[in-house]
């Protein structure tokens, strides 16, 4: 029997999406207005309070694959399937851009010509800075197959695999701090998110049945204080430096903010997709091209940048949200038109629907698709 599609993965990909085109569209804050002034303090803390989408995507690739395979043994020839295609729609794209934006920062002057560090940096996922979180995705991908196979074997495990994933995370933050054996980003530093992902969609109709708990508001308050902390001790122990602290500190606080937060969200989208079924659509066209929207936006956003300038000032906001508007709808026409037009879109943004959606028309409404209420 076909299972019912996790509706609210889309709301959730549109939020990742949005809030990381938001965190580098205000990043240049810091070159702009002086530490310690109003401005800094209040776009600090935009900037990192948003800084979710990391977690939310990281949790709804588990969540997607848990929730299809975990009642599921996972043939030879699936295995192989599997492979395959995150071979062909993660893989390839993520070296096709590695090596574009390795040629865009030798064309911008940003690195010298050298074959050897190129290649490295794109091993390490290195070439520009947000491809370090497609080459953690990459790693997931490999290791899913023995993390299912541990989940469907382990009762224990299954049971409390968000509980594992945040005695993991820390105790291989401890583990590096130690020995320092491995000089890139590892899957093992952000599994607390990952296996939350697993988590929700082992339980998901568990989950979904707690949407309506009063318990939705001690969660967004927690979120929310975890959230406000996280910023004020990244200010003060890494912005301007006023104290210090030992790094683990900090490190359980955010894990906490993103954990409940990204928990939280999906509570809510859940709830949103309960109620209004109807919007369900809209927001799939948009957050198909998520995963697009992460490798093409910082492309767009240099682009954009060189027409739309970020003065100090009032007319900081302004820009600051003419850029933001500006690099969302370019980089979703460039997807849309690469969709729409290449014979192999997929190749390059990931995998796609197999058709690009119409812009103009409002898309069809099934009616044995919407979620009834609980």
């Amino acid at each position: 029997m076909q299972k019912d599609r996790i509706e609210s993965i889309y709301f959730l990909r549109l939020f990742a999406m949005l809030m990381v085109v938001l965190v580098h569209t205000t990043g240049v804050f810091q070159s702009v207005f002086s530490e310690g002034s109003t401005e800094f303090g209040i776009y600090h803390f935009i900037n990192r309070i948003i800084r979710l989408e990391a977690g939310i995507f990281i949790m709804i690739t588990a969540m997607v694959f848990f929730y299809k395979y975990m009642d599921e043994k996972m043939t030879v020839s699936e295995l192989k399937d599997y492979y395959k295609k995150r071979a062909l729609y993660i893989v390839v794209p993520y070296l096709l851009w590695a090596l574009f934006y390795e040629a865009f920062s030798l064309y911008i002057g940003a690195v010298p010509l050298n074959f050897a560090e190129m290649t490295w940096r794109i091993i390490q996922g290195e070439s520009f800075y947000q491809l370090h979180f497609i080459f953690l995705i990459v790693q997931f991908y490999l290791v899913f197959p023995i993390i299912l196979f541990v989940a469907q074997k382990v009762p224990v495990f299954r049971k409390y695999m968000w509980v594992f994933g945040i005695a993991i995370e820390i105790g291989y933050y401890f583990f590096d701090q130690t020995f320092q054996l491995i000089p890139f980003s590892i899957f093992l530093s952000s599994l607390g998110p990952y296996l939350l992902g697993a988590w929700i969609g082992t339980y998901y109709k568990e989950q979904r049945s707690l949407i309506y708990k009063k318990t939705n508001a001690a969660w967004a308050v927690f979120a929310l204080a975890a959230g406000v902390t996280t910023v004020f001790l990244h200010y003060h122990l890494y912005t301007v430096s006023t104290f210090a602290l030992p790094g683990y500190i900090y490190l359980v606080m955010n894990l906490s903010y993103i954990l409940s937060g990204s928990y939280i969200l999906f509570r809510l989208t859940e709830v949103v997709c309960d109620k209004w079924p109807g919007i369900i659509p809209y927001v799939q066209r948009v957050a198909v091209y998520s995963f697009g929207f992460y490798l093409l936006h910082p492309f767009i956003l240099k682009v954009v940048a060189q027409f739309i300038p970020a003065p100090e000032g009032y007319w900081f906001h302004v820009f600051i949200l003419l850029r933001y508007v500006s690099t969302i709808v370019l980089c979703y026409l460039v997807i849309w038109l690469t969709h729409k037009y290449f014979l192999r879109p997929g190749l390059i943004f990931g995998k796609l629907p197999r058709t690009a959606p119409s812009i103009l028309e409002s898309p069809e409404i099934s009616m044995g698709s919407q979620r009834t209420g609980t």
